[in-house]
């Protein structure tokens, strides 16, 4: 935290949803997996694409239905309001890019008390790209967002978010919500480590 981007040219921040802007936890995904039958070591929506219909239908099925269940019990993470209204305050364009299908995002965004969805230049979804680690939802939002992907800033909990803004050109940070990294061996670093939000405000 002794670094910081000011001056540094960054003119928006794509968030990574689920366990970044909402509280870590809402989503049960070893529990999903298990459920699904799904190895724990391979992640869910890469599991769905390597099974064909009925089965694939079913699972899409089971898995929309658990975001749905989540995203009635979510609740913003926390300082990400706070963080949020400072950002654009600041003339800072804002971005969601998640893994989770958009009717998930508008639910978690109703339980948000100040913030929602038409704060946000660009909401992108499994829906509308291809999922990180793939770096595909990244170009797209710079380009609504009007800007340049090394203009972005990538904000998330997970390894993919780290990835896949670092594959994009992104400065990439973070978001451990205190507990231990979630990096592996061979990943790219994260150019900032955050153990909560309010800290990215000092970094821009």
């Amino acid at each position: 935290m002794t670094r910081n981007m000011k001056g540094s040219g960054i003119k928006g921040v794509l968030f990574d949803f689920d366990g970044t802007l909402t509280h870590p936890g809402a989503l049960d995904f070893p529990a999903i997996k298990r459920l699904m039958g799904c190895p724990l070591e391979q992640p869910i929506l890469e599991y769905i694409e390597t099974c064909r219909d009925p089965r694939k239908s079913e699972l899409i099925k089971i898995l929309e239905e658990k975001e749905d269940l989540a995203a009635e019990a979510s609740r913003p993470n926390y300082g990400a309001e706070e963080c949020l209204i400072t950002l654009k305050e600041k003339g800072i364009s804002l971005g969601i890019l998640t893994r989770n299908s958009l009717n998930s995002v508008k639910k978690a965004l109703r339980q948000f008390n100040i913030i929602t969805i038409s704060d946000f230049d660009t909401v992108l979804t499994r829906d509308s790209s291809l999922p990180k680690p793939d770096p595909d939802g990244i170009f797209r939002a710079a380009k609504l967002m009007g800007l340049l992907s090394q203009d972005l800033l990538v904000v998330g909990d997970f390894r993919f978010d780290i990835i896949a803004g670092d594959a994009a050109g992104c400065r990439t940070v973070l978001l451990t919500n205190g507990g231990v990294s979630v990096m592996l061996p061979g990943d790219p670093v994260p150019d900032f480590r955050i153990s909560r939000l309010e800290q990215l405000i000092d970094l821009i």
